[in-house]
């Protein structure tokens, strides 16, 4: 049993597990509050082990399932586990600084890790097909990214009131899949950089709209 099999069900398990009692998932869910003012660190990384519900857990598992091999194949069980652990802490780091004034926002899910390996994939294979929702033609990787990113971004700069998805989670993990692949792998990287480029635009707008503007925080 490969270490990507032993993550769907470590995190199946726990997720049933707090399905059923909700008191596991206000211990242990990304709340900036708790974080911030009572240092419950262990947060940034359980919360990535709970999720909403049934559909949002088969989302993300299936998503893992799927583009979990491309990563293992091109950066070995090491590198794999770097990504997914590391992409669900940046991207809970990134929404405890942008969210650090209300302490009251709270998260679950794996889907900051699930990012970071989709977008580890797309750096290595940017014309890889991938299927969104039930459309029968695959997008081309570079496109989804680019796709995904702008919609994160316009989210995240306009949020809307009953908006559930942790929009700064997805993108500290993609960029942190991206980020490693690149380095891991420059020669690829250089091969595929106009994909990248392209891909990258609305994180660089993002990054302007953050640090320069303020416009979030």
């Amino acid at each position: 049993m490969n270490i990507l099999i032993i993550c769907i069900i470590i995190t199946a398990i726990i997720s049933f597990v707090a399905f059923n009692n909700p008191g596991i998932t206000e211990k242990y869910k990304f709340n900036v509050g708790a974080i911030l003012h009572k240092k419950e660190y262990i947060r940034l990384l359980s919360s990535g082990f709970l999720h909403a519900d049934i559909m949002h857990l088969v989302f993300n598992m299936m998503t893992l399932y799927f583009f979990g091999p491309v990563v293992m194949q091109g950066f070995g069980t090491v590198g794999f586990v770097i990504i997914y652990l590391g992409s669900i802490l940046l991207g809970n780091f990134l929404s405890m600084y942008i969210y650090q004034k209300q302490p009251w926002y709270s998260a679950v899910g794996a889907s900051g890790g699930v990012s970071g390996i989709l977008f580890a994939s797309i750096a290595l294979y940017p014309q890889i097909g991938i299927y969104i929702f039930f459309i029968p033609i695959p997008v081309k990787g570079f496109i989804f990214g680019l796709l995904y990113f702008g919609y994160s971004v316009y989210m995240m700069l306009n949020p809307r009131p009953h908006d559930n998805i942790g929009h700064a989670a997805h993108l500290g993990g993609a960029f942190l899949g991206l980020v490693y692949a690149v380095v891991t792998a420059p020669d690829m990287a250089m091969h595929n950089a106009l994909y990248l480029g392209i891909m990258s635009l609305p994180l660089i707008y993002l990054g302007y709209e953050i640090f320069v503007r303020k416009r979030i925080g």
